[in-house]
C-alpha cells in the first residue's frame, strides 16, 4: 500500500491550478457529506434488528460505511484515521441535522450533483482530469487532502 506522502504527491499532480484547490475545498467536502447523506438514506431496519439500539446517530448505513472506510485511514496513519473520524463525525451529526429539516434523499442528491458539477469544472479549469479516474482509491484521498491543507 501506498503511504500518505506517495497518495498526496500523486493527487496533487491534477490539483496545481489555485481555482481547481478553491473548488476542490468546497466541492470535495460537499460530496463526501452528501454520500454520508445518501447512505443515511438507505431504510436502517436491518440494522436495527441487528444491533437493537434504535439510535439513528449509530444505526445507519453511513456509520457502516464509515467505520469499512476507517480502517483505509487507519492504515495511512493514526492522526489521518483521527481526522477522518472526526470529518465523518461531522458529516452523519450534520446530516442527521439536515435530515430532521428537509428530506435528506432529496438534498443529498442535489448537493451531490452540484459538487460534482464543480469538481468537474475546475479539472476542466486545471485541464487535467480527476484523479479517480486513474484510481479509485482517489475518492478516499480527496477528503484526506482537503482536510491535510485546510488545517495547515
Amino acid at each position: 500500500m501506498k503511504t500518505a506522502q506517495e497518495w498526496f504527491d500523486e493527487y496533487a499532480v491534477s490539483h496545481q491550478n489555485h481555482t481547481n484547490q478553491l473548488i476542490h475545498y468546497i466541492c470535495v467536502p460537499a460530496i463526501f457529506f452528501s454520500v454520508i447523506g445518501l447512505l443515511m438514506s438507505i431504510p436502517t431496519g436491518f440494522l436495527e434488528d441487528t444491533f437493537g439500539l434504535y439510535n439513528p446517530l449509530l444505526e445507519n448505513w453511513a456509520v457502516v460505511v464509515g467505520i469499512l472506510i476507517s480502517i483505509f485511514y487507519l492504515r495511512l496513519g493514526f492522526w489521518y484515521f483521527a481526522q477522518m473520524i472526526f470529518f465523518i463525525l461531522l458529516a452523519i451529526i450534520g446530516n442527521y441535522w439536515l435530515g430532521n429539516n428537509v428530506n435528506l434523499l432529496y438534498a443529498s442528491i442535489l448537493i451531490f450533483v452540484v459538487a460534482w458539477i464543480g469538481q468537474f469544472y475546475g479539472h476542466k479549469v486545471e485541464g487535467k482530469k480527476p484523479s479517480f479516474i486513474k484510481d479509485l482509491q482517489f475518492l478516499l484521498i480527496g477528503p484526506l487532502w482537503v482536510v491535510k491543507k485546510l488545517s495547515k
